[in-house]
């Protein structure tokens, strides 16, 4: 009697059962599955202090292993270096193939070259499989190039293809006897640190309500509503994209050809935008895309009063102060602390990345570098000298100031649009609010800005 035949899944950014490829592909290659998820050492020297991600990924974990229970199986939870941890299961259960999500970040990819390396040594089959985008990075390029470096060309080619048919999902997968029972760390062990207090509760289930319920009562209107910042008239799906929860896939398909999806639809292509820079560009997390002479101050004061949410500009403050609470925060918020950041006080934008990627769920390296290079004119944008006025932005996105006071309490009794310059109240009416002065004038840190890039 011939031995059944044995393949390992490698989950990466990919944790979830339906629309997997890899999963898809092992259950229909072998008899026997071995789903599994190295908790990786480097990564959590990296990210460790990011207890937010950390919350999220082990919510993750543990809903895919149910997942994977209701189909028979169940997930092996391993910590330590990926590839090594990898082949000792292929090779306990004498897998012929390993399969795996494709992931184009610079550590991925070095990562992924070691498992082909390790698993040519050991003859085993390794299949990678596309999951984290709706277009590989590399499908598109431009005539001439070997990316495109404007999003609106990009979207135009994008939009073209045909979305791919989605892989089918298991109803059951039949693992090998003897499959270790998953054991996932407590938080704890894993870092010091704390996570914000009002966090999205992760995993596939939660990804799939919150898509079935954003189709049904937001999307229509998400066109005309998405910049309010005080509606939050927005999916949130985000962070679960980031780990896979959903398929970008699932998404585009669920919200194509209805009212409000094109413009929806747009933002899963801004995803695969920035991920086809970085693949070509993998420099990007440290390099500027894009040098303008930039001699950033250093000024930790200032720096601080920022990550703190002290700056003395209640639409920046908010949008730092939600980053904290929750580990999230509004896209139009993101682009005026940014811009704040890097225009405003002329901080270096690698610096305000990394406190994003310390809090966010979604800090998709690709993602918050690109958007971050963006608004600092280092990146992809094609104005790179626009400065967002945080005055501005408050009167068209939080017209009544509602925004404001749900995330600064100090300004909770300032009524109506008075909330968005405190500094014009009276002095005694200052002083009771206990919240600061501007660390800095706009008008004046702008056209500073605008001497300092044509200079």
């Amino acid at each position: 009697m011939s031995e059944a035949s044995c393949a390992v899944v490698l989950f990466t950014g990919d944790l979830r059962v339906h629309d997997n490829q890899a999963l898809a592909a092992a259950v229909a290659e072998c008899e026997l599955v071995v789903p599994a998820f190295v908790l990786d050492e480097h990564l959590l020297g990296v990210v460790g202090a990011n207890a937010n991600r950390l919350t999220f990924l082990l919510e993750c974990l543990r809903d895919l292993d149910d997942a994977l229970r209701a189909r028979g199986a169940r997930l092996v939870v391993k910590r330590g270096e990926p590839v090594a941890e990898t082949i000792k299961l292929a090779r306990r259960f004498k897998a012929r193939s390993i399969h795996v999500g494709e992931d184009r970040t610079p550590y991925a990819r070095e990562r992924h070259e070691r498992l082909a390396k390790a698993c040519e040594e050991e003859r085993i089959g390794l299949h990678s499989h596309l999951g984290s985008s709706v277009v590989a990075p590399g499908a598109l390029t431009p005539t001439g190039g070997s990316h495109y470096r404007v999003f609106t060309p990009y979207w135009r080619a994008w939009r073209a293809l045909p979305v791919r048919p989605a892989a089918p999902t298991p109803r059951q997968v039949h693992p090998p006897d003897g499959l270790p029972a998953p054991r996932l760390p407590a938080l704890r062990s894993l870092t010091s640190a704390k996570p914000s207090p009002e966090l999205t509760k992760g995993g596939e289930s939660e990804a799939r309500r919150r898509l079935a319920g954003w189709v049904r009562g937001g999307l229509s209107h998400y066109g005309s509503t998405h910049d309010d910042l005080a509606a939050e008239d927005t999916s949130r799906l985000s962070p679960f994209l980031h780990f896979g929860c959903i398929s970008p896939r699932t998404v585009l398909e669920r919200c194509d050809d209805r009212p409000g999806g094109e413009e929806f639809i747009r933002q899963l292509c801004w995803r695969d935008f920035h991920r086809q820079v970085l693949a070509d560009r993998p420099d990007l997390p440290r390099a500027d895309y894009r040098p303008r002479g930039d001699r950033w101050r250093r000024s930790p004061k200032d720096a601080d009063a920022w990550r703190e949410g002290l700056t003395g500009y209640p639409i920046v403050d908010a949008g730092m102060r939600q980053l904290a609470r929750e580990g999230f925060m509004h896209n139009r918020a993101r682009m005026v602390v940014a811009s704040f950041l890097t225009k405003t006080l002329y901080i270096d934008w690698r610096r305000g990345a990394a406190h994003f990627a310390s809090l966010l769920l979604d800090a998709d390296v690709a993602n918050n570098v690109g958007n971050w290079q963006w608004v600092a004119g280092t990146g992809n944008d094609t104005r790179p000298n626009r400065v967002l006025n945080p005055l501005r932005q408050a009167e068209r996105f939080d017209r009544q100031g509602d925004y404001v006071r749900r995330y600064v309490p100090e300004l909770a009794d300032v009524e109506g649009r008075a909330v968005h310059q405190p500094w014009l109240l009276s002095a005694a009416e200052r002083r009771a609010l206990g919240y600061p002065a501007p660390i800095v004038d706009h008008a004046e840190a702008a056209r500073e800005l605008l001497a300092r890039r044509r200079g």
